[in-house]
């Protein structure tokens, strides 16, 4: 399955962060050219990379250079939206670690965290999917601070850090690492780590209801096939393409919005899967002119102008490359 990326619900705690500082959501959407009617949109999903790029702007916007380490303070498991519930009803850590690794990909597919025992640890290596070999500092340590909040807020017991190992370089100022995870980080390792006692996977999620669990399990399991059927990118950009048909024949550019991603990522991305964008549009509006011709009652200089050609001779020499026929041939022999 191609990466779906990241839920809009993971914008929600970036606006608290930014309103707890004092800081205006609108104005900061327009500073890092963000699409603000994102937010009134429950299923929107975002490029990582876009996702990548707002939270470092939002470390710029903000002058906090620690911006990663103090988001992840602020998450809460009802920022997971059902994948928290469903780790908030799980009977223990393990369980509920469990679940995160099967449902991750409903609110952050690119996100991601592999669970190895090693002797008396527990070692929860976190990564991003298709990032460069280092990736942003401010998303790792975001997602390694928030994961181990939420692991406390489940549990309500102490969890003492064994160890954490970062791939980036350390910051300027590094005093608030020891603050908020109990340990140094080591900077430049090979990979992003959170070691942990292997005993706390059998802690106890503390108001765990296993009524519950199977009614949130239930959800998860309807948003996960909902997002893997027809999850290519072909599959998305072609019904939208298709929902946009009736009023304009949209461009690159709008469809690289829509998609939530640069014009150049979603060429790199159509490449990818073997097409372009002028590709895949003709390939609809050829499909939809079929459909037309097989419908009498729509003329030739109708569907011309359905299909927004500039002029019905434009829309014949088209399908003529199309199909070696002329609109009115192709009607006739169907």
């Amino acid at each position: 399955m191609n990466t779906q990326g990241v839920s809009v619900s993971l914008l929600f705690p970036i606006m608290k962060s930014l309103a707890l500082g004092g800081y205006d959501w609108d104005a900061f959407c327009t500073y890092a050219e963000i699409d603000a009617s994102l937010l009134l949109r429950e299923e929107a999903r975002i490029e990582q990379e876009e996702f990548e790029r707002m939270v470092k702007a939002a470390a710029r916007y903000t002058g906090d250079d620690l911006f990663g380490l103090h988001q992840g303070q602020r998450m809460g498991i009802s920022d997971l939206g059902v994948l928290g519930y469903v780790m908030l009803h799980s009977k223990t850590l393990g369980q509920a670690l469990s679940a995160y690794q099967k449902y991750n990909f409903i609110v952050c597919s690119g996100f991601n965290a592999d669970i190895d025992i090693e002797g008396e640890d527990v070692v929860i290596s976190l990564f991003l999917n298709n990032s460069p070999e280092v990736p942003s500092r401010h998303c790792i340590e975001d997602m390694t601070v928030s994961f181990y909040q939420i692991l406390l807020g489940l549990s309500c017991r102490v969890i003492p850090i064994r160890a954490v190992q970062f791939m980036h370089g350390p910051p300027a100022v590094m005093d608030e690492y020891e603050a908020v995870l109990g340990v140094v980080p080591q900077f430049h390792q090979q990979a992003n780590t959170l070691r942990l006692s292997k005993e706390v996977l059998d802690y106890p999620v503390i108001g765990s209801d296993a009524r519950l669990l199977g009614v949130f399990k239930a959800m998860a399991e309807e948003v996960r096939v909902k997002l893997t059927v027809g999850s290519d990118l072909k599959v998305r950009l072609s019904r939208w393409i298709i929902e946009c048909m009736p009023s304009h024949f949209p461009t690159l550019q709008e469809a690289a919005k829509e998609m939530h991603m640069s014009v150049r990522t979603l060429q790199s991305r159509l490449k990818a899967e073997g097409t372009s964008y002028n590709r895949l549009a003709n390939e609809i509006r050829k499909e939809l002119a079929i459909r037309y011709l097989a419908q009498h009652e729509y003329s030739i200089a109708e569907i011309a102008y359905l299909l927004h050609f500039s002029e019905p001779s434009a829309f014949q020499t088209t399908f003529r490359k199309w199909t070696n026929v002329a609109p009115g041939e192709y009607r006739q022999r169907a």
